[in-house]
């Protein structure tokens, strides 16, 4: 046999009539034509209606409303009995109680994560069509195992770029990479409806997909995982082993069956003289990825890259004159797929006592304990415990006092208590090595040029307090929080709300909605001994005198957010300005506008829409960047513009937008828009602070580049990094008492995706960081900290009427720094007011 797919076309289609081929079924021959989503669909139901050896399972739907599908794949009898193959799985893992008296091997195969990476889902048909088809050979296979197929993670992406494609391909189409038909316009059909890249989303689910897919994921917890993907159309097929640094606590079978995997797929592909590399470039620290999440969930998880991208089309002329078809990448992906399950269920006994062994065995941890400090803020914890539910991760309640561990914002050792609020998280569960990950303050590299982020810790994201201890300390089962709905009362001079969380900013938002007038606080107040805070919100009988049942109406939104509203009969405070004061400020409800189109950075302008609609839950207006020019920027109070190049801004359309901040508009610029301020007669953002400081930086990078100059060939990706910064966190020091910074305390931990200097504003400083001793966490080059010690992330300076807010590090990113969220709001609601 020489490969798998020339096999499958060889079979006479009159010997399996029940079931049709893809091709018969869908009218062409897999690679001819892209399949939109709905014929996939269609196609698998097909075959789950014909073949006793299917089983189709719909776990979702995107925000698109398009289906998304599981296919179970094996034979009768396995299928008969799936649910409790599914069952022993889970005893093996420890998650529920009781011996498996059963040894079938589950086996996962996801497609077209990215959506223009699209040949994988005409693969996935291929694929499940050679499995089922009544000559095919591999029939045994279906006795030892399950297969489970996701044929398309992202039908939105991949629909945005197959229905691209359709309409602007030639026909026959044109393999010059010139052609339209190879260039995506914006936004690209890579990631979903809002934009995310749901490959870097598997473990903070943040999107509909993520959330549907890893409900299911955890019910089943295959012993292999494969996410296949597409990159450049001029690499040769990428498949495992997979790249240094792996993270220390994948098991030495993880690492060597990966091994073991590439060597039978590169068989196959020696047969064909088909070129693949591995061991390059796709490493597995970063814990979001397909690979990495089911790696750190016992799997063997494995990427595939197939060459082809969003350029490749049908076909394509490569580098080196030869040509790449939709047929030849299709036909690897194949060959992976059927090669994986094949040394898969040769491996049966092997796979399913080393998956046993990774969840029995968490001596290799370093820490035992994870102690998650309440700090008042129970908003904060309960969207801590819901995040870890979806993940499987069993918390609860401890007490001690004396206990040594590591102090996550001192970065050193520190003695501490446990009290009776605080959230405990030990290692003597099944999701140890998860939970370990996904916490641990410091993550091991052993080779600092990584393909992603290098921090992620849990208590900086949600901007708790946190100690890592070596001691396992037992925990107790703490009930579910409740909320008590209030009454109306008959009558108040005004409610009181706090602020400091997202269900804080929901609920403004449906006041707002409402026509609800709010004044917020600028400084704390205290009427009665209850304390509240800057930013505490105040809605006064008086300022919503027109609205009818104004108790009942304030309550019913109150009760529908779960906010308990403090109630106060006078305006004046017992501490603190009075609710007439100056200090407590009338908030106009703003209109906003968010700049998207080409010239933005789809990920971050996405980040910022879902955030809008999903997470606030309150209006935007989307403007394309190319009719800026003709929109009349007064209708709006605030404009976003979120990180990336303006390259199409040119004088005319940085004079308009400048204009309409001195008449009184507030822009909040974040990231890369920041470049089209810096050193400018628009802002005096810069990346120093004077002529002096410049001089000075200058001539060390010129020392810099000379040193760079001598370094080998060789060695000079390396000497690139020492400038580099790829996702470290630092600890930033907050002007607490500032509009921006409302909700928080002095410090914050931020997470810098890049090494950009910046000098402190002639404004309002609200964050910075101080020096080099405050990263805490993550890799960040030599040049790097030095060039970042003493740098802006957050501030506000004024310009005539309105106000620019300077935002450095994108709170947003991934949409999983949940600390940073707050903070986005009060740019847009507080600041300027």
């Amino acid at each position: 046999m020489k490969t798998f797919l020339s096999a499958l076309m060889l079979v006479p289609a009159a010997l399996f009539a029940q079931i049709q081929s893809p091709k018969e079924f869908l009218g062409y021959e897999l690679g001819e034509k892209f399949s939109r989503h709905h014929q996939v669909v269609d196609y698998y139901k097909h075959l789950s209606e014909k073949s006793e050896k299917v089983t189709l399972q719909e776990y979702g739907k995107t925000y698109e409303n398009r289906p998304l599908l599981l296919a179970f794949v094996s034979s009768e009898e396995n299928l008969k009995n799936l649910e409790n193959i599914r069952t022993d799985n889970l005893k093996r893992a420890g998650i529920i109680e009781g011996t498996p008296d059963s040894n079938i091997p589950i086996i996962w195969l996801s497609y077209n994560v990215h959506g223009n990476e699209s040949s994988s889902t005409e693969a996935s048909m291929a694929t499940i069509y050679e499995l089922i088809n009544d000559a095919s050979d591999k029939k045994e296979w279906l006795d030892k195992a399950v297969i489970i197929i996701d044929p398309c993670i992202n039908p939105d992406g991949r629909d945005r770029y197959v229905n691209f494609f359709w309409q602007n391909a030639s026909q026959p189409y044109n393999p010059d990479p010139n052609a339209l038909e190879h260039n995506e316009p914006w936004p690209g059909g890579r990631a979903n409806h809002y934009l995310f890249d749901l490959n870097r989303d598997w473990a903070w689910q943040t999107q509909i997909e993520s959330q549907s897919r890893i409900k299911v994921y955890n019910r089943w917890l295959p012993q292999i995982h494969v996410d296949f993907h597409e990159q450049g159309i001029n690499s040769p097929y990428y498949f495992a082993p997979a790249a240094q640094p792996y993270h220390e606590l994948l098991t030495s079978f993880q690492r060597d069956f990966q091994t073991e995997i590439g060597r039978n797929h590169a068989k196959y592909f020696d047969a064909n003289d088909w070129f693949y590399f591995t061991k390059q470039f796709f490493d597995l620290l970063y814990p979001s990825y397909g690979d990495t999440y089911p790696s750190y969930n016992g799997s063997i998880g494995m990427t595939y890259e197939q060459a082809g991208h969003g350029r490749a089309g049908l076909g394509i002329i490569k580098q080196e004159g030869d040509s790449l078809t939709l047929f030849d990448r299709i036909a690897h992906h194949y060959t992976t797929g059927l090669s994986t399950i094949e040394i898969a269920v040769n491996n049966s006994d092997r796979l399913l006592t080393q998956f046993e062994k990774f969840f029995g065995d968490n001596a290799s941890l370093k820490y035992k304990t994870f102690v998650m400090k309440h700090d008042g803020n129970e908003d904060k914890f309960n969207t801590l415990k819901t995040w870890l539910d979806n993940q499987g991760i069993v918390y609860g309640s401890a007490s001690g006092r004396g206990i040594k561990g590591y102090d996550y914002q001192s970065g050193g050792e520190a003695s501490f208590s446990i009290s009776a609020n605080d959230l405990v998280i030990n290692m003597d569960q099944p999701k140890a090595t998860l939970a370990h990950i996904l916490f641990e303050p410091q993550t091991k590299l052993v080779d600092s040029v990584t393909y992603d982020i290098t921090a992620w810790g849990v208590p900086y994201a949600y901007g708790i307090q946190a100690y890592a201890t070596k001691q396992m300390i037992p925990v107790n089962k703490v009930n579910a929080s409740s909320f008590n709905e209030s009454t109306a009362p008959e009558k108040v001079y005004a409610f009181v709300s706090k602020w400091n969380s997202m269900d804080d900013a929901r609920f403004l938002a449906a006041l707002l909605k409402e026509g609800i007038k709010v004044r917020f606080t600028q400084k704390p107040m205290n009427y009665k001994g209850e304390s509240f805070d800057r930013g505490s919100l105040i809605i006064a009988r008086r300022d919503n005198k027109g609205t009818s049942n104004f108790e009942d109406k304030i309550t019913k939104i109150a009760n529908e957010h779960t906010r308990t509203l403090a109630i106060i009969q006078t305006g004046f405070m017992d501490g603190g300005p009075d609710v007439g004061s100056s200090e407590v400020r009338y908030l106009k409800r703003p209109k906003i506008a968010l700049l998207g189109g080409d010239g933005t950075s789809s990920l971050a302008f996405g980040a910022m829409w879902h955030f809008m609609e999903q997470e606030l839950e309150y209006p935007v207006t989307i403007l394309g960047t190319d009719y800026l020019g003709r929109t009349n920027l007064s209708e709006y109070d605030v404009v976003i513009m979120q990180s990336g190049w303006y390259s199409s801004f040119g004088e005319r359309e940085m004079k308009k937008l400048m204009d309409w901040v001195s008449a009184g508009g507030k822009l909040i610029a974040v990231d890369g828009a920041l470049n089209k301020l810096k050193d400018s007669d628009y802002s005096s953002l810069s990346a120093y602070a004077n002529d002096e400081e410049k001089k000075a930086a200058e001539k060390k990078d010129t020392d810099r580049d000379e040193k760079a100059r001598l370094i080998a060939f060789e060695n000079q990706e390396r000497e690139f990094i020492k400038g580099f910064s790829p996702g470290a966190i630092y600890k930033v020091k907050m002007d607490e008492t500032h509009p921006l910074a409302f909700g928080y305390g002095d410090s914050y931990y931020t997470l810098k995706t890049g090494s950009r200097r910046v000098a402190y504003l002639d404004g309002n400083n609200v964050g910075i960081v101080v020096g080099e001793k405050d990263l805490l966490s993550g890799f960040s080059g030599q040049y790097a900290k030095e060039d970042m010690a003493k740098t802006l992330v957050f501030g506000v300076e004024n310009k005539g009427s309105g106000q620019i807010v300077h935002i450095v590090d994108n709170p947003l990113f991934r949409s999983f720094w949940q600390n940073g969220k707050l903070l986005m709001v009060n740019a847009m609601f507080f600041v300027g007011q």
